[in-house]
C-alpha cells in the first residue's frame, strides 16, 4: 500500500517574484520602487525591515508606513514530447506591511514591523498531468518584529530584534498518476495546518562616513516552521475500498525552513535631489535539503528531496525629488533561482528572473505622503524536470517547459511627526 502512496511534498508555493523558492518581496513601496534596495537607505519607517539600524537617523519623533499590494502572476507548463499543456490559476495575492518607529532620545529608537514575506496561492487544473506532485497550494505567514536601534556615534549605528512568525498552509495532490476509487475519482490527499509558530531574529548596522554616503548590513536568521502533531490534519479521499482502512485521516508532522538572508549595500547622493542605492542579498537556501512528512497511518514517512542551492540578488535603484511634493523612483534587480537541475517541481516553478520597478511618493502636507510602486517580473523560459518522484519503487521524471511572470502594484501611506 505504501508503494501506491507516492512521496508527498507540502513545499510552499512560489510567488514567482523574489528570492526564488517561496519568497515574496513586497516589504515597502518606497524601497520596492527603488529595486527593493534599502539596507543603506534612510527615508521612512520601512527601515524597520530593511535595516533596523537606520531608525535612529530618521527625521521626526514618530514615523509610520503602511501599505499593501496586489500580485497578479501567471505560470504555464508544456511538454512538447507528450503534448501536455497546462496553466496555473494563481488568485490575486495581497501582501501587506505596517512599520512604526519612535525616537526615544537622540541615540535610541524603538520600532515595530509587521509584514508578509512568504505567502501566495497556486491552483493547477484538476487532475492535470502533474497532479501527482501538486494540484493546489496556499500559504500565509505573518512576521511580527519588534526592534531597537542604537546610535553609537553620528556615523555608526546598530539595530535588531526578535522575529515571531505565525503561518498556515493548505496543500492538495493526487496520490499517484492513476489510482482511483471505484467510481473513477482520483485518490488524493489534502494537508491543512494553521497556528504554525516559530522564532527568529534580525540584526543590522549602518555606517555613515559622510552625510551623502551610507553603508549598510542586515542579517535575518533562518526560521524553521515545524508542523507538530495537532497543528493540522491529513485528509485522504477517494481511495479504493480495499486500501481505505489503512489510510484514515489524522495528524502529520513536517518542517520547512525559511532561509537566512544576508544583505550588504550602499547609497549615496550625487546631488541634492538624487539618491542612488545598490544592494546585494545572499539567501542561504541550502538549508532546504529535503521536506520530510511523517504520517501516522500506513503512509508512514515520505522523503522529498529538494537540494536547493544558495542564491544571490543584485539590486540597483534611484530616486529623484522632482518637486517639493513629488519624488519619483525606479530600479532593477536580477534574481537567481535556488532550484537545481532535476529538482524543478511545479509547486515552485521559479527560474532566474529580471525585475523592473518604478513608483513615486506624493506629499499631501508636511506629515502625510502617499507611496505607490509597481513591479514587473519576467522569468526566462526554462526546460527542466523533477527526477525524484517514485511510483511502485521506480523513479519517475516529470519535466517540461515552464514560463512565469508577475505584475505587482501597490499603494501605501507614510506619516511623520
Amino acid at each position: 500500500m505504501k508503494k501506491l502512496l507516492l512521496v508527498l511534498t507540502i513545499a510552499f508555493s512560489a510567488s514567482v517574484m523574489y528570492a526564488g523558492g517561496y519568497r515574496v518581496g513586497v516589504q515597502g513601496h518606497k524601497q520596492l520602487a527603488m529595486g527593493h534596495t534599502g539596507v543603506a537607505v534612510v527615508t521612512s519607517a520601512e527601515s524597520a525591515f530593511f535595516n533596523p539600524a537606520g531608525l535612529v537617523y530618521l527625521d521626526g519623533k514618530l514615523n509610520v508606513s503602511l501599505g499593501a499590494a496586489a500580485v497578479l502572476s501567471n505560470t504555464s507548463y508544456q511538454n512538447r514530447e507528450f503534448g501536455y499543456k497546462s496553466e496555473a490559476d494563481n488568485p490575486v495575492g495581497t501582501p501587506f506591511y505596517a512599520y512604526g518607529a519612535y525616537k526615544i532620545n537622540d541615540w535610541l529608537s524603538a520600532g515595530l514591523a509587521v509584514y508578509t514575506p512568504y505567502g501566495s496561492r497556486v491552483e493547477w487544473p484538476t487532475d492535470w498531468e502533474g497532479s501527482h506532485l501538486v494540484n493546489n497550494i496556499e500559504l500565509s505567514a505573518i512576521f511580527i518584529q519588534p526592534t531597537i536601534a542604537i546610535k553609537i556615534s553620528e556615523k555608526l549605528s546598530v539595530g535588531g530584534g526578535p522575529i515571531y512568525v505565525s503561518g498556515a498552509v493548505n496543500f492538495n495532490r493526487n496520490l499517484s498518476r492513476s489510482l482511483t476509487d471505484e467510481t473513477g475519482a482520483r485518490s488524493n490527499v489534502t494537508i491543512d495546518a494553521s497556528g504554525i509558530n516559530a522564532w527568529g531574529y534580525t540584526v543590522g548596522a549602518m555606517f555613515r562616513p559622510t552625510e551623502d554616503f551610507n553603508i549598510g548590513f542586515n542579517y535575518r536568521s533562518k526560521i524553521d516552521m515545524n508542523v507538530e502533531r495537532g497543528d493540522g490534519t491529513a485528509d485522504f479521499e477517494n481511495l479504493p475500498a480495499a486500501l481505505a482502512p489503512g489510510f484514515p485521516d489524522g495528524d502529520f508532522t513536517a518542517s520547512l525552513p525559511l532561509p537566512a538572508e544576508l544583505t550588504l549595500g550602499a547609497s549615496f547622493k550625487p546631488s541634492e535631489k538624487w539618491l542612488v542605492a545598490f544592494d546585494y542579498t545572499r539567501t542561504f537556501w541550502d538549508a532546504y535539503e529535503s521536506l520530510d512528512v511523517q504520517f501516522f497511518n500506513s503512509a508512514g514517512l515520505s522523503r522529498n528531496p529538494r537540494n536547493y542551492k544558495n542564491s544571490s540578488i543584485y539590486k540597483i535603484g534611484a530616486q529623484y525629488e522632482a518637486t517639493q511634493k513629488v519624488t519619483v523612483r525606479a530600479g532593477f534587480y536580477f534574481d537567481e533561482s535556488p532550484i537545481r537541475d532535476g529538482f524543478f517541481a511545479p509547486e515552485t516553478p521559479r527560474p532566474d528572473s529580471v525585475n523592473f520597478t518604478a513608483g513615486f511618493s506624493y506629499n499631501l502636507n508636511s506629515k502625510w505622503a502617499i507611496d505607490a510602486s509597481v513591479l514587473y517580473v519576467h522569468s526566462n523560459e526554462i526546460q527542466n524536470s523533477y527526477d525524484y518522484f517514485r511510483e511502485a519503487g521506480q523513479p519517475l521524471t516529470f519535466g517540461g517547459e515552464y514560463k512565469s511572470n508577475a505584475l505587482v502594484a501597490g499603494i501605501g501611506v507614510s506619516y511623520k511627526l
